[in-house]
């Protein structure tokens, strides 16, 4: 079987374990996508560690769209969605989005992958010992625009759609968790296309990028990925009803840690 065919193949399996996660446990699939992706363009593609880092986390990015226009369409229903939050943290997140996608463009591989690394490291310790306490804060208009602001530039360094980093942040200034929740779902489709469109025009002349990319973006693990994640996404939900949340959270953290250690150690 030629590279193209293994490589499309493992990215509709890795669309159903990733959509499964996200609807089980609400995290975005870019945790798991960029490592997983970087391992299959290393070795199928024969890419190196320096070229195969942008192009995994813009393809995770240009995934999170589709998967999260309806995550946020169904907050929308559900009324979690708050304008005056939205609005203001979403402007920051648009502009964090953009300035981290130019930031990772113009990033060694090996340091943008040590970089990953050491958040994921810290995403999965809040996964495990965060606590979703409020504080003395009000969500007053600047706090929202620098929260988003700081999770776009991190989402978009890492290929996420950011609702670790924010549900936690927009609770601590006193929103309720699920107008939090609702407002994550709506940013994380604007940091991936924001994100996703700045990593296309950073890379649209680069010279080593795979066939049949759109700038950094690998148009074939985006299909491949999108096309079974839509579905499996409301399986996990389903599922997650009836198993132990928490004790699932925990098991993926210390898989997110384990990875991440391998990452820095070295993916070739």
């Amino acid at each position: 079987m030629e590279a193209l065919s293994v490589i499309l193949v493992s990215c509709l399996i890795l669309g159903s374990v990733v959509g499964i996660l996200a609807g089980m446990l609400g995290i975005g699939g870019g945790l798991i996508i960029v490592p997983a992706l970087s391992y299959l363009l290393i070795h199928f593609l024969g890419m190196t560690t320096e070229a195969v880092m942008p192009v995994a986390v813009a393809t995770s990015l240009s995934t999170i769209i589709f998967t999260s226009m309806s995550s946020a369409y169904a907050h929308y229903k559900l009324g979690n969605i708050k304008v005056n939050i939205v609005l203001y943290t979403g402007i920051g997140i648009a502009l964090g989005a953009i300035v981290g996608a130019q930031v990772a463009s113009h990033m060694s591989g090996e340091t943008l992958k040590d970089v990953f690394a050491v958040l994921v490291i810290l995403i999965a310790a809040q996964m495990i010992f965060g606590k979703q306490k409020p504080s003395e804060n009000d969500a007053s208009k600047p706090a929202l625009v620098a929260v988003g602001s700081g999770t776009g530039i991190v989402s978009a360094l890492m290929g996420i759609g950011g609702g670790a980093l924010l549900v936690p942040a927009l609770v601590w200034f006193r929103v309720n968790v699920r107008a939090a929740i609702g407002c994550a779902a709506f940013c994380g489709l604007v940091i991936a296309v924001f994100g996703t469109a700045s990593f296309v025009i950073a890379g649209w002349n680069a010279t080593d990028v795979p066939e049949h990319s759109l700038g950094y973006v690998y148009l074939p693990a985006t299909a491949g990925i999108v096309t079974t994640s839509i579905f499996t996404a409301n399986i996990g939900a389903k599922l997650g009803q009836k198993v132990n949340v928490r004790v699932l959270k925990a098991l993926l953290a210390c898989l997110l840690v384990l990875v991440s250690i391998r990452m820095i150690l070295g993916i070739e």
